[in-house]
């Protein structure tokens, strides 16, 4: 049924054109619709029939009337319709009322992938939107108020945001793979006692070093659990004539952790199949690790004990296996770390506050 005034003809069909028609104009700055100037009922009707989201801010106490597209914008706000516009976006007023005095001094304002915090779903969140406010004149030609013609961008930037800070980190990561890669280079061929030994090793370790990195691509923060890194590092030696066997409780390591304690296991056990308790039968590798607390500061503890393996002798040079283990692992941990070549069986000990671990 048509309304008696005509006000159906520009209302439109819609949620929000529904919602202006169960409205009490006549308490409302804008009065009654039938009462409404020739300009506002067009604009209306304009902004009602469009299925981009707009909103229209009219006269000088600013009353909104906004479509159905712009309602997502809205979230779980209270219904805006015939509400002043610095209410309804009360949170975000301090930044967007300079922007709105330039349009009703007759500039247009267009922004694009605009922040602001916005509270409408409970709790303030930022969102981006771009969007148009251009000025819009009454019956006699005078600035009137607003056209808000906007859209969200929130996704699309977050998704942006992404990009940049995953392309960030992988250059990162390369960079410091390509060091890494370097490093071991250089070392590998400077303890070598031959170029077949050195070309072995460092084929070996920069596996090790892959291995490892596969653990930290499964994660997006750029940390590691101490068991997964463990676990592929000594996962090509599981063939070794002795047994291996690794516990402790779940832990979270750093990138650069995971690294170096991936490369330090790989070196303890490929010299255990070598010369220690994994080159014969019966001998037996124990690495475990926990947390202790000393004086009320609670401390991360990991030990590599091997046994029934044959006797030891204290090597007779330091190899590039020795500067990893008891330099740079202890730095990299800030920690500390204890060898012993005991006669009974070689043994490692790594201690670090549990404050320098990801936990």
């Amino acid at each position: 049924m048509m309304a008696a005034d005509g006000t159906d003809a520009f209302l439109g069909h819609g949620k929000a054109a529904d919602t202006l028609r169960r409205l009490d104009w006549s308490n409302n700055p804008l009065g009654p619709i039938a009462t409404w100037p020739l300009s506002l009922r067009i604009l209306v009707g304009v902004v009602l029939e469009s299925a981009f989201p707009k909103c229209l801010v009219w006269g000088p106490r600013r009353i909104m009337i906004h479509n159905d597209a712009f309602l997502p914008l809205l979230g779980a706000k209270p219904s805006a319709q015939g509400q002043p516009f610095h209410e309804v976006w009360y949170e975000a007023w301090p930044i967007v009322e300079p922007l709105v005095e330039r349009v009703y001094a007759g500039e247009a304002v267009l922004l694009e992938n605009f922040s602001l915090v916005v509270q409408r779903s409970g709790y303030p969140e930022q969102a981006y939107f771009t969007f148009c406010y251009s000025p819009i004149r009454d019956d006699a030609g005078r600035i009137a108020g607003l056209l808000d013609t906007v859209i969200e961008t929130t996704a699309q930037v977050r998704a942006e945001q992404r990009s940049k800070l995953i392309n960030d980190e992988l250059a990162h990561r390369i960079q410091n793979t390509l060091t890494i890669v370097t490093c071991i280079a250089d070392q590998t061929f400077h303890y070598a006692s031959s170029l077949d030994e050195a070309r072995a090793a460092l084929k070996q370790r920069i596996s090790a070093l892959g291995r490892a990195h596969t653990v930290l691509t499964q994660s997006n923060d750029n940390i590691a659990p101490i068991t997964a890194v463990i676990e592929n590092a000594l996962a090509p030696h599981q063939g070794a004539l002795g047994e291996i066997c690794a516990q402790g409780p779940p832990l979270i390591l750093s990138a650069r952790q995971s690294l170096t304690l991936a490369m330090c296991i790989h070196e303890l056990a490929t010299n255990a199949m070598k010369y220690g308790a994994l080159s014969r039968p019966g001998g037996e590798v124990t690495i475990r690790w926990n947390i202790e607390s000393k004086q009320g500061e609670d401390y991360f503890h990991l030990k590599w004990v091997e046994s029934n393996g044959p006797a030891v002798i204290a090597p007779k040079r330091r190899g590039f296996g020795s500067l990893l283990i008891e330099h740079v692992l202890a730095d990299d941990f800030q920690g500390k770390v204890d060898v012993d070549y005991h006669a009974q069986g070689f043994r490692c000990e790594l201690t670090a506050p549990l404050s320098n671990l990801r936990t």
